[in-house]
């Protein structure tokens, strides 16, 4: 295996020169020397270097997917003849949304890092759609309806949305009788969640209103919800215990949202998927495999 394959990985997955040579023990101008080297002998540029940070180049981008499938064929091929088959080792960098990471994610690590303790694990917290090679992430928690081309998705659990709104709001505002009825309310919700796409007896239908107050976050519309400001359309995994504990009640219930949103474990598509992505996805789906929010 080339030396240098290894050294532009470690760039990747540390983010500069300095932190790659730290990582591989030698001087951040001795990293750049056999970067270039490498560079020089593929004929491409492969990074771009800037004071602030480092980017790739788009061949940079499809050379460093093909070298990670590498290095994990040579790492299954040496843990095959040394017996390690069960060893699972290395960095491994998570992103999820921020509600559910906080919720679903963060408290069942402790189980995961006890069975593979030589895991160096960070948990990144986002509601913006990662680029996974970009931010040199290794695994990302996705709630959508499709997943994009060029990662492999795995379905941990179907995600169901239901209306919602305080008690306080609805004795205030009056409960909707229909779906129509929404038209008369404060509707909240965060950018990029209108319109809401809702499927009932009568097949699908669409309530497109502007949000009552504007917010990039999706926890704030669950608490914009729970103080009464108005109706929302939430993830039953983040106001099941609301609704149960009374905080909330169900508008109109023989409507949610869309049954093709699911909660996915994505990755970069390779040949040979890292040991550590593999048990995690293997983890996440054992964990979600009857979901806890459904309970």
């Amino acid at each position: 295996m080339d030396p240098d394959y290894t050294l532009f990985a470690t760039i990747v997955a540390t983010g500069s020169l300095s932190a790659a040579g730290r990582t591989l023990g030698m001087s951040p101008a001795m990293v750049s020397k056999r970067l270039a080297r490498l560079e020089q002998r593929l004929g491409t540029r492969l990074v771009h270097r800037t004071t602030r940070r480092l980017s790739l180049t788009g061949a940079g981008v499809g050379f460093h997917t093909d070298v990670v499938a590498i290095l994990a064929a040579i790492e299954a091929a040496e843990s095959a003849v040394t017996g390690r088959q069960d060893v699972v080792r290395g960095q491994l960098r998570v992103s999820a949304p921020t509600a559910f990471g906080r919720l679903y994610v963060a408290p069942h690590l402790k189980g995961f890092l006890d069975r593979y303790p030589l895991v160096d694990l960070r948990l990144d917290l986002s509601d913006g759609v990662s680029d996974l090679l970009a931010e040199r992430i290794d695994l990302a928690i996705r709630i959508a309806p499709t997943i994009g081309a060029g990662l492999s998705a795995h379905r941990l659990a179907s995600s169901r949305r239901v209306l919602c709104a305080a008690p306080a709001y609805l004795a205030e505002a009056g409960t909707p009788v229909d779906i129509a009825a929404l038209a008369g309310h404060r509707l909240l919700a965060a950018d990029g969640q209108m319109p809401w796409r809702l499927h009932g007896p009568r097949g699908a239908v669409i309530v497109d209103h502007a949000s009552h107050i504007g917010t990039n976050s999706s926890e704030v519309v669950r608490e914009l919800a729970l103080a009464g400001v108005g109706i929302a359309l939430r993830s039953l995994w983040e106001v099941g215990r609301d609704i149960a504990a009374g905080r909330l009640a169900r508008v109109v219930p023989d409507h949610e949202g869309s049954a093709d949103v699911g909660i996915y474990a994505v990755h970069p598509d390779t040949p040979h998927v890292p040991r550590t992505v593999a048990a995690l996805v293997d983890h996440l789906t054992d964990l979600y495999r009857t979901p806890p929010w459904d309970a």
